[in-house]
């Protein structure tokens, strides 16, 4: 597809009102005059391939030709993924369930499919042992649905089958308990390791890894109210301040104080070696962002996700000198191939 062509498709799809709402963040942001503002979005829309998130996130508006060639754009992030991941394979990572059994190896939890065909003894069985659980729709990505029962929410079991129930087909998984260090970093949610892997053409490995941390919530999700820092691929240790999905950036923990910059995630080579053994299970999919939970024994995967986020790794603060991270795309791959 033309970049002309994804540009009139994108914007034929639009979705007005969240438009309308961004441009005025953008006006406050930028400085610009509204027809400055709108001519520069069609001229990054139209020569490369970024909606308005891609242009918020990335703060193109400060960013000069060269630079803006360096962001991975969503209609650039939607090629690579065309390319490299075979859609008839797409459901072993989008279904949840199915995820947890396929990569049993390195999920190490517990979990059950609860759809029309549960029954309330299976379930009582299931919840018995434990203190808290987690319920996810079985398909789905931005954390959307995703929600925590713990305490005397999980008590009355019958409540709970009616609840799930009410949801329709999804997931309930054992809560994972995560590092202390990651605790005491935000101990509202599980904050993940997104790392991702490219079976490339020219090579293979990891191009990325970012700490997906949370700010109060359940989730550490970037659509949820999380943020990200990135992490130096050599040893762990985080590189940047956190940025969340408006903007906003953090030198701290908002909620602990916590500093980002030095923090060292431990047993970050384990999960680096979690990621680099589980990228061949499904060789279809050559690339994967895997989400990572550090326990006090190790790494174990939360999800893999078939369609990777751009936004993640793309936010403007981990990226100082304005050169995004498409030049770490361009040692795996051709980035403009069909």
């Amino acid at each position: 597809m033309s970049r002309l062509s994804f540009f009139i498709k994108r914007l034929m799809r639009l979705d007005w009102q969240r438009f309308s709402k961004t441009f005025q963040k953008l006006k406050a942001t930028t400085g610009k005059s509204a027809p400055v503002l709108l001519f520069d979005l069609l001229v990054c829309g139209v020569k490369y391939n970024a909606g308005y998130m891609d242009y918020l996130i990335a703060r193109m508006d400060l960013l000069d030709s060269k630079q803006r060639k360096t962001v991975i754009t969503r209609g650039i992030s939607n090629n690579i993924v065309r390319r490299m991941n075979d859609k008839n394979y797409w459901h072993i990572f989008d279904d949840k369930q199915q995820f947890n059994q396929t990569f049993a190896r390195w999920v190490k939890r517990q979990s059950m499919r609860f759809d029309k065909n549960t029954g309330l003894e299976e379930l009582k069985d299931f919840l018995q042992d434990k203190e808290s659980v987690f319920v996810k729709p079985i398909e789905g990505s931005s954390g959307v649905g995703v929600h925590k029962l713990s305490g005397e929410q999980i008590q009355n079991v019958e409540e709970v089958f009616s609840h799930l129930k009410d949801l329709g087909v999804s997931i309930v998984e054992e809560t994972v308990i995560q590092h202390e260090r990651l605790q005491a970093l935000c101990p509202t949610s599980v904050n993940t390791v997104r790392v991702a892997t490219l079976l490339g053409d020219y090579k293979e490995g990891i191009v990325y890894a970012f700490l997906r941390v949370g700010n109060g919530q359940v989730m550490d999700n970037v659509d949820c109210g999380g943020m990200a820092a990135r992490i130096n691929l050599e040893d762990g240790v985080i590189t940047t301040p956190a940025a969340d999905k408006q903007g906003n950036v953090f030198e701290k923990h908002p909620m602990t104080g916590t500093p980002f910059v030095g923090f060292t995630l431990p047993y970050f080579d384990e999960a680096k070696t979690m990621c680099l053994e589980a990228m061949r299970v499904v060789p279809q999919l050559r690339f994967v962002a895997w989400d990572v939970a550090i326990t006090p024994d190790g790494p174990v995967f939360i999800e893999g996700n078939s369609f990777p986020s751009h936004a993640v790794p793309q936010f403007a603060a981990h990226y100082p000198d304005g050169i995004g991270i498409l030049p770490e795309f361009e040692k795996f791959i051709d980035v403009y191939a069909k």
